[in-house]
């Protein structure tokens, strides 16, 4: 099986030294949980490449996984939002980790007067096969 990571990246070196790695928390969960599964994410590729490279590298990952996974639990760039849009194109079961109260869901949202206990990003919600809190919840689907 193949399971598709999708989600934040650090831009460049500089940004690289501070970040945390939540693909590899993602990957030692999956692996343990489902033997010989392979993760595949857009980490596996340098920027230095050059664009069209990236995204036709990323984009072939996408098309040729078997499951999506798309960390949402931070504010989503431009290249996750297309790639969720390129894996349901495709077809591809889609999982969203999405823990509540973040960017993109928040509670007692109001809306023209009207009070959303649970909202969801509109594009995620409708994007995603499952939302899910965490990686175990994901996994568990």
């Amino acid at each position: 099986m193949k399971i598709m990571l999708l989600g934040g990246l650090p831009k460049g070196d500089e940004e690289r030294k501070s970040f945390v790695d939540w693909k590899k928390d993602y990957e030692d969960r999956l692996l343990k949980e489902i033997p010989g599964a392979q993760v595949l994410h857009g980490d596996l590729i340098s920027d230095k490449e050059g664009p069209e490279v990236v995204v036709g590298h990323d984009l072939w990952l996408v098309k040729h996984s078997d499951v999506i996974i798309v960390n949402a639990t931070s504010k989503m760039g431009a290249g996750t939002a297309q790639e969720m849009v390129f894996a349901k194109h495709f077809k591809k079961p889609l999982v969203s980790i999405l823990p509540k109260d973040t960017h993109h869901r928040r509670s007692g949202v109001v809306f023209h007067g009207e009070k959303i206990e649970d909202w969801i990003h509109p594009f995620i919600f409708v994007s995603s096969d499952f939302i899910a809190e965490n990686i175990d919840e994901a996994i568990n689907w």
